[in-house]
């Protein structure tokens, strides 16, 4: 009898039917015998929908009582799809974070598991039920109801496969796998029959919607395998994100991603002296904005320019603490750019095999499409390129690295 968490995405419950839909796979799957967690998202659209509600009332909305409304989503899918597999004469019960004691910290709308209690599940498991699991939320040490960032359903079903040591974890959705770049854009794209975790990483963290970031860095530290397979499909073999084999390392490059979601800030002739980067970006960093590609021009008389990127979202609140800096670091001036876009490739085959930066530049310029910036990893190379030429570069990459009879590098 294996023990197996199953996560299902908003589009899975998105309906009524669909919740049907998913009842009857967890009940086939409970029917062979296997005991089973399952993990829920709020329908789709919901939490976008409460988020807009508590924006109507407010400018600035409580982050407490946001969370507090938010987790409600989730909620109504754990009990109705409880709801559902009870109908079916399958013994359910559902569990909200607080019934689980799944511990976070007291940050509000991006909070870290500290700890889960799986005393309840263990025992609702043994008494032969299904358990469902509200995802998403938790519970401070204040007891204040918590939520841990958009798309954290996938963290809450890695966090129970790990504390419960299952057999399985299989993350349900509308895709049925990783593949190796976005089909809506390279419509040669495909699926991956498995990927490595620091793979996953990287190509989450660059813009692939596939999983969440912080649920893949959870998943390589306590050996979780992950299985992403398609809820829309009845058979579908999914994608296997595990770790490393020798065998991955055959494969150079294993996808392309497209980040549309960028700004670019620049810091134009400013004085090169010690402490100028924390003066920078302390601010910055105590405001919770994210800096990712940051580039120091070479010193000349004395002045620098430097340019770094941030979220768009988080762009004109970050554009407000570089002003306010720019005059103590003695600045000539800032510039910014709302819409930029940064592709990257990304393999763990990269490391031992020299030219696949060089490979990538000749791409890029081929197309005429001029970079902006550049950023390396082992595994990675990313670009930022001007907004408009994005989907182009990332069609190029995929038909260079990846398309069918590619040569991504001259032969030896």
């Amino acid at each position: 009898m294996a023990l197996v968490v199953q996560k299902y995405g908003g589009t899975s419950v998105g309906s009524t039917e669909r919740i049907k839909i998913v009842a009857d796979r967890v009940a086939r799957a409970r029917a062979k015998g296997d005991k089973l967690v399952v993990v829920v998202s709020a329908m789709a659209g919901e939490t976008n929908r409460l988020f807009a509600l508590a924006n109507e009332l407010s400018e600035d909305p409580s982050a407490r009582e946001t969370d507090v409304l938010v987790a409600t989503g989730e909620q109504v899918s754990a009990a109705l799809l409880a709801i559902r597999l009870r109908a079916l004469r399958y013994p359910t019960v559902s569990f909200l974070a607080y019934q689980l004691k799944i511990v976070t910290d007291s940050r509000h709308g991006g909070a870290r598991i500290q700890s889960i209690d799986a005393d309840r599940l263990h025992a609702a498991l043994n008494a032969g039920n299904i358990a469902v699991v509200a995802g998403y939320q938790g519970i401070s040490p204040e007891g204040d109801i918590t939520t841990l960032g958009r798309g954290a359903s996938d963290l809450t079903a890695v966090a129970l496969a790990a504390v419960l040591k299952a057999d399985a974890c299989e993350i349900y959705t509308d895709v049925d796998g990783v593949y190796t770049a976005d089909p809506n854009i390279c419509p040669k794209a495909r699926r991956l029959d498995r990927i490595s975790y620091d793979e996953m990483m990287e190509m989450a963290g660059l813009g692939a919607k596939v999983l969440q970031l912080r649920s893949v860095e959870l998943a390589r530290r306590y050996n979780v395998p992950l299985v992403v397979r398609s809820s829309f499909a009845e058979n579908g073999v999914g994608t296997l994100v595990s770790q490393e084999e020798k065998s991955m390392e055959e494969v150079l490059v294993s996808g392309v991603t497209l980040d549309h979601n960028q700004s670019k800030i620049t810091l134009t002739g400013v004085a090169d002296r010690p402490g100028l980067a924390a003066k920078i970006f302390g601010p910055i960093a105590n405001a919770g904005i994210v800096v990712d590609m940051i580039i120091q021009n070479a010193s000349a008389d004395g002045r620098t320019d430097l340019t770094f990127t941030v979220p768009r979202p988080d762009l004109r609140r970050a554009l407000d603490l570089v002003n306010t800096v720019a005059t103590e670091v003695g600045s000539a001036g800032v510039r910014y750019e709302d819409q930029v876009a940064k592709v990257s490739i990304v393999g763990i085959g990269m490391r031992t095999h020299a030219g696949v930066a060089a490979k990538m530049f000749e791409v890029l310029a081929t197309e005429a499409i001029n970079i902006e910036m550049i950023a390396t990893s082992e595994i990675k190379v990313s670009v930022v390129v001007n907004a408009k030429y994005g989907e182009l570069a990332m069609r190029a990459l995929h038909d260079a690295f990846l398309g069918d009879g590619a040569n991504p590098l001259p032969q030896a």
